[in-house]
């Protein structure tokens, strides 16, 4: 039986620790994951979700502030394990733990591109066909160890961030099982620090968007929604949209036409279809009761 010590924190982590359990090779001895944090208006201590799975699972639990603690480590490394697996965890972890085991890490891009916080999104920005997982061996730098296995797959110019990221949990879920099972068996190699890129960590200003670049503007959509959502100057956020096209040129804002059940707008380059929007502190309406309401025809902007 394989002995490992997972860790993580949100739903990617999660699926991939029911996928250590559901496995009769391997034995998962502890789960160590984040403190409780207080969640919505009311500030609800809530458990995340690999806490959650651990405690249904009678699996030993540590939720440490600080994994680099002094008796935090010393706790963990007498705990016997073949390897540590590590999703989303949230820590960095410390020398004495990165040396105690081989400490496998899953990470949602193809490394060196896209080290750290956000890089299912930043595939997304950026427009990319081709994204995947991959298995590291973890040290101390952020994202740098040396790739154990990649799986790859194809990304589609419409698809949005939640069911990217659903494939690629899938995808995680099968690579992870692969490794632990198989570690012996892949060499590692190191990465070429100087193709890295890196992505930090999204805020909700990374929402603001203009009508510059219709392409652009859409790839936010994509990486942003349903969070932070994208939105304008005036704080009206885009809640629907698709692509209408690359190539016109516009003024930006620009409403071009007004159809059944939603409308186009120009951008600088491109133009988008919105068929609904939310007024700053009011509920989500569709484009035409909105644009009503404000008395905007075509030739109007939408601002």
């Amino acid at each position: 039986m394989i002995k490992v010590i997972f860790m993580g924190t949100p739903d990617y982590a999660d699926t991939i620790l029911q996928a250590l359990i559901d496995d009769n090779e391997i034995e998962v001895v502890a789960v160590y994951t984040q403190p409780d944090k207080p969640v919505g208006r009311k500030k609800i201590l809530t458990p995340p979700p690999v806490k959650v799975t651990a405690e249904k699972n009678s699996i030993a639990l540590y939720q440490p502030d600080r994994l680099r603690d002094e008796l935090v480590v010393m706790e963990l490394l007498k705990i016997e394990c073949d390897y540590i697996v590590v999703a989303a965890y949230g820590q960095i972890l410390p020398f004495a733990v990165l040396h105690h085991v081989p400490c496998i890490n899953l990470h949602a891009s193809i490394l060196p591109q896209y080290r750290g916080a956000s890089p299912i999104q930043q595939t997304l920005l950026n427009g990319d066909t081709e994204t995947g997982v991959t298995a590291m061996l973890m040290e101390e730098g952020l994202d740098t160890g040396a790739i154990l296995k990649i799986e790859k797959i194809k990304v589609s110019e419409d698809e949005m961030v939640e069911d990217l990221f659903d494939r690629l949990t899938s995808v995680a879920i099968d690579l992870t099982l692969d490794v632990v099972k198989n570690f012996t068996c892949y060499i590692p190699v190191a990465q070429n620090d100087a193709a890295a890129t890196q992505c930090k960590k999204i805020t909700k200003s990374d929402g603001a968007v203009s009508f510059d670049n219709a392409r652009t503007l859409f790839n936010k959509y994509r990486a942003f929604t349903p969070w932070p959502g994208i939105y304008l100057e005036s704080k009206l956020k885009l809640k629907k949209i698709v692509l209408e096209e690359i190539i016109s040129h516009n003024k930006a804002g620009i409403i071009l036409s007004i159809d059944k059940d939603s409308i186009v707008v120009g951008c600088q380059k491109g133009s988008i279809r919105v068929y609904r929007v939310q007024p700053e502190s009011k509920k989500e309406m569709d484009i035409l009761a909105y644009i009503n309401g404000k008395r905007l025809h075509v030739a109007d902007y939408l601002s």
